[in-house]
């Protein structure tokens, strides 16, 4: 089915406008050779999408499910223009995840930082970020390394992350706790305390355990207010009261629906005259 779609995708691209196709020309060629050249704003469709699939459950321990490789190379292709592969996607995840890893090992030892207005570490000196390269070797060039969209990163390639539909609200609250927590951290006797420190977010012991602490409280007590999935069997009942679905639409409904609690429950709250209406513009998103 995967392939399918696959198929479906490339076909849509090639019967693009010719303008369309002329833009797109100089990447086709990098992209047969394997390379295509990633910008912020295809990195955050590529992330918003996978924030949108790990909030399904979709990332298990080995990677992604293969129909979220197909959504993510449609929304890339569609919204940037951008003529890319799964291959793509997979490669640049890689690159996603050897941020995250390298970036939060930093996080874990006392005296580094996240700059959330610049996108990059702060260290406290030079001799703090000697010692940590000189132990760890793969950080050599984050030091000042801009990797945007962290607060995306940092919950979709969290190993220890609850996925689930509380994870998006989750990662959008945790750069305003940092902020928080940054600006309550006042140290008595500091000879150099300055406006930027005080934004920042502190990576020290307590600094870590005061954040997972805040966060696995708010992560909670979103599960515990986000609705149940429904039973495959109130899905299915509920779309055949629904005149008027052919049978492929009413399966790629069954799907949408089955995963997402929330699109359940709109549908249901809605009269039975208008859910064919409302279904419909759930397929065209």
């Amino acid at each position: 089915m995967d392939d399918q779609l696959m198929e479906q995708v490339d076909s849509e691209i090639s019967a693009a406008p010719a303008e369309n196709q002329g833009e797109m020309s100089m990447i086709t060629q990098k992209s047969s050779r394997g390379y295509v050249p990633w910008n912020d704003e295809m990195d955050k469709v590529l992330l918003d999408t996978f924030v949108e699939y790990f909030n399904k459950g979709d990332r298990c321990q080995n990677g992604w499910k293969p129909h979220v490789y197909t959504a993510a190379v449609k929304n890339v292709r569609e919204k940037c223009n951008v003529n890319i592969t799964k291959s793509n996607i997979d490669s640049r995840s890689k690159t996603f995840d050897k941020h995250y890893h390298v970036i939060s090992g930093l996080f874990s030892t006392s005296g580094f930082g996240w700059d959330w207005e610049k996108n990059k570490l702060e260290v406290d000196s030079d001799s703090v970020w000697d010692d940590y390269v000189e132990r760890n070797k793969d950080a050599k060039g984050y030091r000042h390394k801009i990797v945007k969209f962290w607060d995306l990163l940092s919950v979709v390639y969290n190993k220890d992350q609850a996925n689930g539909e509380a994870a998006r609200t989750a990662a959008e609250s945790s750069k305003e706790m940092a902020r928080e927590i940054g600006t309550s951290k006042d140290p008595a006797g500091s000879t150099s305390t300055t406006t930027s420190s005080l934004k920042r977010q502190r990576s020290d012991d307590s600094f870590n355990s005061l954040w997972s602490e805040k966060l696995d409280m708010l992560t909670a007590t979103l599960k515990d207010d986000a609705p149940k999935l429904p039973s495959s069997v109130e899905v299915l009942a509920a779309l055949q009261e629904i005149e008027g679905l052919d049978e492929d639409t009413e399966l790629e409904l069954y799907d949408i629906l089955t995963e997402n609690a929330r699109k359940f429950e709109s549908m249901m709250a809605l009269p039975v005259e208008r859910r064919k209406r409302w279904l419909m513009k759930q397929l065209r998103k």
